[in-house]
């Protein structure tokens, strides 16, 4: 027999199987045409459709979970800030990486703080402004009142003393407890901004957050700086004391030599609204011996607080600012001294009209290079003769002085040998018809010059010729 005659020819034999093609379906269904088996054939072999079959089973898997946070950190800081919100919409995972990125907060809710959200959603905070969270401000009123680092909602039928801050904070106690919730879990942070605070919630915060460099104290007093001593790495320091129409409180000498005490390490000082005198500032010049910066703001302090700023033997920078006085009674001038490392003068939004205080300061600070005078009021050419007193001024910036005239001018920066640049910007009374020669010899000389002292004449100089206008005049002419 054969090996064919041995093979099986029941059809349900596995040999007599013929094995399925896939054009099967297509070619048996009767509704088929030849045309679209083609064309399923060409569709089926693009490239295309195999990188949609890929995909589609990749759909569904979230590719970033390969990533390490490190490493997903680093691709979420190359982002512009304007992505910052979309970024932690994304899912859970970003939101937290996203919290984790932010450094500065300025914070609306104070149940946020004390429910120790803040501290688990932004555990790598920096910077903290508590200030606006201690408010109960009105929250159906559409007054809102801004004041400089303030900004708060309030009702119509509020009393008339003003006092809005006053009455709408957050009392001791409650504020305390927040910076005990904010110490317990903010361990990177260097900055804090905080008013209505007392002494417990000071010294507590201190001992958790060791590295804190910054402070910014609203409505401080006397018995809060008695823990101040406990921030040991403390660099920068702003006391707001009183502000009127706000809150109201007291920053005597007490305060000030507890401060110098307490905060030899300083590098920036600023005192807002503070009261004091001349042994105030004197401990703190004797006691803050690398203090680099002083800044002083609409100060309430007796008269003679001038000639305590000669024991700053390291002071650089001096502000005043917004200060209705210099010094009435700063004493005789031949007990006051000097600021020895003094490099720049500034003088912003102030009454200049004392000459007495302003003799005193000028002789103080003799040895500065750098004056800055801005929209000062009372600066007239007699008060501004007292400036021969500097004797090493290269650079001089004038802004915003409308008495002071071209002759006054002109009297004073040709004493001074080592001028190098000048800056004058709106102030009318100083007169471009009016400049001298010799004046007019010393612009020549400097290394940078800035003249705009009347911006009206300027504007029209600049548009001479063009015909601007000059227009309005041909156009409203009666035929």
């Amino acid at each position: 027999m054969s090996f064919m005659e041995k093979l099986p020819t029941s059809p349900k034999s596995p040999l007599r199987r013929r094995r399925s093609s896939w054009t099967g379906p297509w070619l048996n269904h009767p509704t088929t045409s030849f045309k679209q088996v083609v064309s399923a054939v060409i569709q089926a072999q693009s490239p295309r459709s195999r990188f949609k079959s890929l995909s589609s089973d990749f759909s569904d898997v979230d590719r970033t979970l390969s990533l390490s946070d490190s490493l997903l950190l680093k691709i979420l800081e190359k982002l512009p800030e304007s992505q910052n919100n979309d970024v932690a919409l994304v899912c859970k995972r970003w939101l937290s990486l996203q919290g984790r990125r932010l450094r500065r907060m300025k914070v609306f809710d104070w149940d946020f703080v004390m429910s120790g959200r803040l501290v688990s959603r932004f555990p790598k905070l920096t910077n903290v402004d508590l200030v606006n969270a201690c408010l109960n401000p009105s929250r159906n009123s559409g007054i809102l009142l801004c004041h400089k680092s303030i900004s708060f909602h309030i009702s119509t039928d509020s009393s008339s003393n003003w006092d809005f801050v006053e009455e709408n904070l957050l009392d001791n106690e409650m504020v305390d407890r927040g910076l005990r919730v904010l110490g317990r879990g903010s361990f990177d942070l260097l900055k804090l901004v905080v008013i209505n605070a007392t002494e417990l919630g000071l010294l507590s915060l201190a001992e958790d957050c060791s590295d804190l460099q910054e402070l910014e104290l609203h409505k401080c007093s006397d018995n809060l700086l008695r823990g101040i001593a406990a921030c040991e790495n403390l660099r920068g320091l702003r006391l707001v004391g009183s502000v009127d129409g706000l809150y109201s409180s007291s920053v005597s000498d007490i305060g000030l030599t507890i401060l110098a005490q307490g905060c030899k390490r300083l590098v920036k000082l600023e005192l807002s609204g503070c009261e004091g005198s001349f042994d105030g500032i004197k401990a703190i010049g004797q006691c803050c011996e690398v203090l680099d910066e002083l800044s002083i703001c609409d100060h309430r302090m007796d008269d003679g607080w001038i000639a305590a700023l000669s024991y700053f033997e390291s002071l650089k920078t001096l502000r005043i600012s917004s200060c209705r006085k210099i010094d009435s009674s700063p004493g005789p001038e031949k007990l006051l001294g000097s600021c020895p490392a003094l490099e720049s003068l500034q003088l912003k939004r102030c009454c200049l009209n004392d000459k007495e205080g302003m003799r005193a300061l000028f002789k103080v600070c003799d040895r500065a290079t750098e004056v800055n005078i801005q929209d000062c009021w009372g600066l007239d050419d007699d008060s501004f003769s007292l400036a021969k007193a500097f004797r090493r001024v290269r650079f001089l910036s004038l802004e915003g002085c409308s008495i002071l005239t071209t002759s006054g001018l002109e009297s004073v920066i040709l004493h001074w040998e080592e001028l190098e640049s000048m800056r004058v910007v709106s102030c009318k009374n100083i007169k471009d018809s009016e400049i001298s020669a010799a004046l007019s010899s010393l612009f020549s000389l400097l290394k940078e010059l800035t003249w705009r002292p009347d911006t009206r004449s300027h504007l029209s100089s600049s548009l001479e010729g063009t015909g601007i206008g000059k227009r309005g005049s041909k156009f409203f002419k009666k035929r």
